[in-house]
């Protein structure tokens, strides 16, 4: 659903959602760094790592309180429900400790309805931060699942980039999988999302050629009609001519034949 449907059909939560995305935008990237923090910086204190997991858990929880705002402010609740199973499942299941990693997922969809609202028609651009911000969460979610798993064959942060790459470009090497139950749920999450970005890309290529072959068909369309009409023209002034040949031939053949030619009427040259 695009923002103007949104407008229509839900125009208090598309007031709602216009106050408070930036907000919301400011504090996933807050979450995602100080995730990104605790995963990275293994020199963390017990107390620090604490007290940053409780600041992550607050965020999650402001999350929670938009989900049922928008909720109560809809005209037709059980539709928006419908249509926002993913965010309610989101922010139910984290409750469960292995799978708090999919608290990653709200920051991820917060940040990519920021970037959809402001790359709009900009695809590439689209494509490239979506696919980046994925990448980036996704290597440090498997990371932290994984590094003290037993038999983990990924255990430091370029191999978890480099199974992130093969995995959401679904090529799939093997040599770098996930062992834990946390890891493999990322896995399946990534390659979802692999899936759907590779269509986005292949849809905007086809739409990409569709545009140019359309503008090409009206432009050749255009070129044809004005050099039909051009074509008309030069037709009728050759008509013309020949017409006034035509009359100058008849005024002529009495006197080759020795009689008084008729009187011509000698119409004005076109101007």
């Amino acid at each position: 659903m695009t923002r103007a449907d949104a407008q229509r059909e839900e125009p208090r939560i598309a007031a709602w959602n216009r106050w408070l995305d930036w907000p919301l935008t400011v504090l996933a990237v807050a979450f995602l760094a100080c995730y990104a923090w605790t995963v990275l910086d293994t020199s963390l204190s017990p107390d620090t790592r604490a007290a940053v997991d409780t600041g992550l858990t607050v965020v999650w929880v402001v999350f929670g309180v938009d989900y049922l705002i928008r909720l109560a402010l809809a005209r037709r609740r059980l539709r928006f429900v419908g249509t926002h199973l993913l965010d309610l499942a989101i922010l139910l299941l984290p409750m469960f400790r292995q799978l708090r990693v999919l608290r990653l997922v709200t920051v991820i969809s917060v940040l990519n309805r920021q970037l959809r609202d402001d790359f709009r028609g900009r695809v590439a651009v689209y494509v490239t931060g979506t696919v980046a911000l994925v990448g980036f969460v996704a290597a440090l979610a498997v990371y932290d699942a994984e590094r003290a798993a037993p038999d983990a064959s990924i255990t430091t942060f370029g191999e978890a980039v480099w199974w992130t790459i093969t995995t959401i470009s679904t090529v799939g090497y093997g040599d770098r999988y996930p062992v834990t139950v946390e890891g493999r749920i990322i896995a399946a999450t990534l390659m979802v999302a692999g899936i759907a970005l590779l269509g986005v890309v292949t849809a905007s290529i086809a739409s990409w050629f569709v545009e140019n072959l359309r503008r090409t068909a009206e432009t050749t369309a255009e070129r044809t009609e004005s050099e039909l009409a051009e074509s008309e023209r030069k037709i009728d002034q050759l008509l013309e001519e020949v017409r006034r040949l035509s009359a100058r031939l008849d005024a002529l053949e009495p006197q080759a034949a020795g009689r008084p030619a008729p009187a011509v009427r000698s119409d004005p040259a076109p101007r």
